[in-house]
Order: structure tokens, then C-alpha cells, then sequence
């Protein structure tokens, strides 16, 4: 089994770390086994998971047609459908 030895640690975070080992009943050495490897978990789990922006890239595509602009607007607007729902207000 491998040694690791840290240096230069500030006073305020060997503390803090002191603190965690203390009220999960681990030594310092463990709990910072432990921080590593949760971290490790985490970073792989983060990895593999696409960011929103990525799966809505994906869902998203080229939209194909021969027709221009100006015929595709205008087919959109030819196909729209007044609401009337609210032509009496709230």
C-alpha cells in the first residue's frame, strides 16, 4: 500500500478537515481517502452525463427544405389558427 504526504496545507482547512474526520468517526488519513475516492465517483458519474445544452443539441437538427424563406414563412402563416380564447378577457 502506497504513502502520501501533503505539504502545505493551511492551518483553517486541516482544521475543517479535522472536524469532518471527527464527526464521521474517521481518522484524518481516512477521511481524506474517503474525499478522494467520493470525488473520483463523482468526477466519472460527471463525465459520462451530457451537460442540458448537449442533449438539446442532440435532440435538435437540420432543417431540410427546398423551399426559401420567404415561402416557408409564408406557409407558416397560412397554417396558423386564431385563438379566440381570450378575445372576452380573463
Amino acid at each position: 500500500m502506497a504513502n502520501l504526504q501533503i505539504k502545505g496545507i493551511e492551518d483553517n482547512f486541516y482544521s475543517q478537515i479535522k472536524e469532518l474526520a471527527a464527526s464521521e468517526n474517521r481518522s484524518i488519513s481516512q477521511q481524506i481517502i474517503y474525499l478522494i475516492k467520493e470525488y473520483l465517483t463523482k468526477e466519472k458519474y460527471i463525465k459520462k452525463t451530457k451537460a442540458p445544452a448537449q442533449v438539446l443539441l442532440e435532440l435538435s437538427g437540420s432543417w431540410l427544405d427546398s423551399r426559401d424563406e420567404d415561402d416557408i414563412i409564408s406557409d407558416i402563416k397560412t397554417h396558423r389558427k386564431n385563438s379566440h380564447k381570450l378575445s372576452n378577457g380573463f
